[in-house]
């Protein structure tokens, strides 16, 4: 029951990470079929985000009042019922409306599953984790591909709906299996709920986000602005640096699926600051000037296996860091940061690469290397 459970919940973050790149795959043929700009895709995402962080930071009182298992099932259809919706869509602000529920039911599954694992998993289980949401986002796009080849954009939605609800039933049927854990979790049967200011006001709170809202902001930058950085800065044709681009994420799968081997032995910390050194490294290479642009590829390379361990162990640190009863709250709230960094901060270097050089890319990235290390070393030693 132990191993079918941690089964259940890879199958839900594969469903996790399964729509966050099909907007991307889709959108070029999207606007141009609803006559908008190219750049509109940003007022999707970013509905998408601030229903995301309002439904992580509720996480909290909804995971303690229904638990994990039912904001898991309730989270998987209604982001079944968002991708549909999609599908429905004949205007784009229909897209901007199914966008509120799709962000809502992805931030509840989010911070509940990265919390519930945390607690009563081991880190190399949180780190395979996240290797499966880097699995649905790989996957996705081949079935938006798909769509596109043989029908239309529309049936890629309907797909994806199609295995969402899947995967969502399977997770309904196998409600009982939750129990597993049933004593463990006794102790939430009179929830005390801590609250955004009741979490701010623990020692090393506020550090902790603020790293974790840096580490989100240098992911999210590197995946939407690295093929600009190396067309602008390196002179890389267009084709090979989308092919360059792609392999920072199957970078950052494969190194997560690797770090769980070792997780257990090096420690969260460790292994935070052995991703946050590889970074770095890969920060250094992107900016050699050399005539080949072999170093600028294999730093990207690099700073995807860096970016791996990061997330995961900040996340299965948090109960140890502040309290197992905390954990929940924190996580929430973390996640809440995550989403601003990732939301906010590309288009901050968007506006850099626009009115100054995209060249900056490797040093803008780097100061939030700097600063997430900084913050979450700080952390660790408040909390000890």
């Amino acid at each position: 029951m132990y191993t079918l459970l941690l089964l259940l919940i890879y199958l839900a973050f594969i469903s996790l990470g399964l729509p966050d790149s099909l907007l991307g795959s889709a959108w070029p043929v999207i606007h141009t079929a609803f006559d908008v700009p190219l750049s509109y895709a940003g007022f999707v995402t970013m509905i998408i985000s601030c229903g995301t962080i309002c439904s992580s930071l509720l996480s909290e009182r909804l995971t303690k009042k229904l638990g994990v298992n039912i904001v898991t099932v309730t989270s998987v259809f209604l982001t079944a019922a968002a991708l549909y919706g999609f599908s429905t869509a004949n205007a784009f602000w229909m897209l901007c409306v199914w966008a509120v529920p799709y962000g809502l039911g992805a931030g509840a599954i989010d911070a509940a599953l990265n919390n519930y694992v945390a607690l009563h998993y081991s880190s190399r289980h949180m780190s395979w984790l996240h290797c499966f949401w880097g699995v649905g986002t790989i996957i996705s796009p081949y079935v938006m591909s798909y769509a596109l080849t043989s029908s239309m954009w529309q049936n890629g939605y309907r797909m994806v709906s199609l295995v969402q609800t899947i995967i969502a039933l399977v997770l309904l049927v196998t409600l009982p299996v939750w129990r597993v854990n049933r004593k463990v979790d006794k102790k939430d049967e009179q929830p005390v709920i801590l609250g955004i200011r009741g979490a701010f006001a623990i020692r090393g709170v506020p550090q902790l986000l603020l790293g974790f809202f840096s580490y989100c902001a240098l992911e999210s930058t590197l995946i939407l602005w690295a093929s600009s950085y190396l067309v602008g800065a390196k002179g890389i044709t267009p084709e090979r640096a989308a092919a360059f681009a792609s392999l920072f994420c199957i970078g950052i799968t494969a190194g997560r699926f690797l770090a769980g081997f070792v997780t257990e032995k090096l420690g969260d910390f460790r292994l935070i600051q052995i991703g946050a050194a590889v970074l770095t490294l890969g920060c250094a290479a992107m900016l050699l000037p050399l005539p080949t642009d072999l170093a600028a590829l294999t730093g990207l390379v690099i700073m995807g296996v860096g970016c791996a361990p990061v997330y995961p162990s900040i996340i299965h640190a948090t109960p140890s860091n502040f309290g197992e009863e905390n954990s929940q709250a924190i996580i929430g709230i973390q996640m809440a940061s995550a989403y601003f960094g990732s939301t906010f901060m590309p288009p901050v270097f968007g506006l850099i690469a626009n009115h100054i050089s995209v060249g900056l890319m490797p040093l803008y990235v780097l100061m939030f290397v700097v600063l997430m290390y900084v913050m979450v070393r700080k952390t660790f030693r408040l909390t000890r």
